[in-house]
């Protein structure tokens, strides 16, 4: 069995975590760290996990954890500091943060106002969009986990641009997040009478995701990419809805580019492109780690529109990360991730 710990065990991420991980046939749940709650039972903070989930939130103590892998679900400028000196120790890493998605430490203290982990090990962390992986278990030590809105919006872009088929400078991407993507923590925006009946734009221009999403876009592409990237609150508890315009470079019908996306992704288990004139809804990936993607053709102006949805603390972030580490050990990549969604 690997042996694996969780790091922010009080957030939303382990949680989510703890409920995949906890019907996972091939680990086991040794730690769960939460510095605020060191020594308290999980379930006086989580009620619903009782008699699942048995052990103790703790301290990370780097020194002293002996296990195979640990998850950080933690906020920003965490990881950083307690990495470097776990791969010392051959224990593998799987950061849901954004400490080591960027590589040029310059845009990440821009765009996180905070100063960047290491360059050595910025070099060596993989950015691991799961179904377009490269992560081995003999050389990748440490997995920085793609964000919540990057993942519905790479997973949709991805063909169009390894296929050179849009216009790069083109991309605008109009996304809508519901408030559990603020995590568990107080903030003005995310409380009930600030978020509820209402709906907003936020940080455009200045979201933290816009540089990971150019800078995977860039690879991908070959040539240095920008969007134009506008994120939204909406009154609902979790799931993003990505809808993405762009030009495309040639004549092209909605039956072709279906077609394309269904090849593309016909042996990704967790994407899924709906039938065209079909667009897919937050709801029906509630609680799963799919992403539903659907598309759109304006054959008379030569516009191409696609629509994804996630959930954002599955597909967006633990889920992913779980489907990271089946990749990384070589498990079934659907192990603890074959759910259906939860509907209504």
């Amino acid at each position: 069995m690997l042996e694996i710990g969780i790091v922010g065990g009080s957030g939303y991420g382990a949680i989510e975590l703890m409920r995949l991980l906890n019907q996972h046939k091939e680990v086991k749940i040794k730690y769960v760290f939460s510095h605020s709650k060191s020594g308290d039972d999980i379930k006086e903070t989580y009620p619903h996990l009782q008699d699942n989930i048995n052990v103790p939130f703790s301290s990370l103590d780097v020194d002293k954890v002996d296990c195979d892998l640990i998850f950080f679900a933690t906020p920003s400028n965490v990881s950083k500091h307690f990495i470097p000196k776990l791969i010392k120790r051959g224990i593998k890493v799987i950061d849901l943060s954004g400490d080591f998605r960027l590589k040029d430490p310059a845009v990440y203290e821009k765009y996180y106002g905070e100063k960047p982990a290491e360059q050595s090990v910025l070099d060596e962390a993989e950015y691991s969009l799961a179904e377009w992986s490269n992560i081995n278990k003999n050389s990748t030590n440490v997995i920085a986990n793609p964000g919540c809105f990057p993942t519905a919006i790479l997973l949709s872009l991805h063909p169009l641009l390894e296929n050179n088929l849009i216009n790069k400078e083109s991309i605008i991407i109009d996304a809508k997040t519901g408030v559990s993507g603020a995590g568990r923590s107080l903030s003005q925006n995310a409380h009930f009478g600030e978020a509820n009946e209402n709906f907003s734009a936020y940080k455009i221009g200045t979201h933290k995701h816009t540089p990971e999403i150019e800078q995977y876009l860039s690879q991908v592409s070959g040539s240095d990419i920008k969007v134009m990237f506008t994120p939204h609150l909406i009154p609902m508890t979790r799931g993003i809805l990505a809808t993405i315009y762009v030009d495309l470079n040639e004549h092209m019908t909605g039956e072709a580019l279906y077609n394309l996306y269904s090849k593309i992704y016909e042996e990704k288990p967790f994407v899924r492109i709906r039938a065209l004139g079909e667009l897919p809804k937050t709801k029906e990936v509630l609680g799963s780690n799919f992403c539903d993607i659907g598309i759109y053709v304006d054959e008379e102006r030569n516009k191409a529109v696609i629509v994804a949805v996630i959930d954002n603390l599955v597909k967006g972030a633990s889920g992913q990360a779980i489907q990271n580490m089946n990749i990384l050990y070589g498990f079934n990549e659907n192990e603890g991730l074959n759910l259906l969604p939860v509907y209504p």
